[in-house]
């Protein structure tokens, strides 16, 4: 079962991974702090790094970098193998979910930073 749930993300994954997408005026920049996240655009994509401190609700995580925090939306697929710590650095990758009073990530991959 694993190995078919392995042969079904990793195209989705190398996929995410190639894609470079347009890099013009009026292109959307990619964000690496959770300070630019809280001020950016619905559906930037982000990439952070940092800590998930506290489980909030039932896919509902406090996520933490060095300048700030912010919640993150985490689905059950997208955890590791590995148990995750909340002093375990870990590497997210996703888009920021802005409606009218907050702002959140959407996780659409987590991977553990050794």
């Amino acid at each position: 079962m694993k190995r078919f749930t392995l042969a079904l993300l990793l195209p989705l994954i190398s996929t995410a991974a190639l894609a470079t997408g347009y890099t013009g005026p009026g292109a959307v920049t990619q964000v690496s702090t959770v300070a630019a996240a809280l001020d950016a655009a619905d559906d930037t994509p982000v990439v952070l790094q940092g800590q998930i401190v506290k489980r909030l609700q039932d896919e509902l995580y406090e996520f933490k970098d060095a300048s700030g925090t912010i919640n993150v939306e985490i689905d059950d697929e997208h955890w590791p193998a590995q148990a995750v710590s909340e002093t375990a650095k870990v590497k997210i990758t996703g888009e920021v979910d802005r409606d009218l009073t907050s702002r959140e990530i959407d996780v659409e991959h987590l991977e553990l930073i050794k």
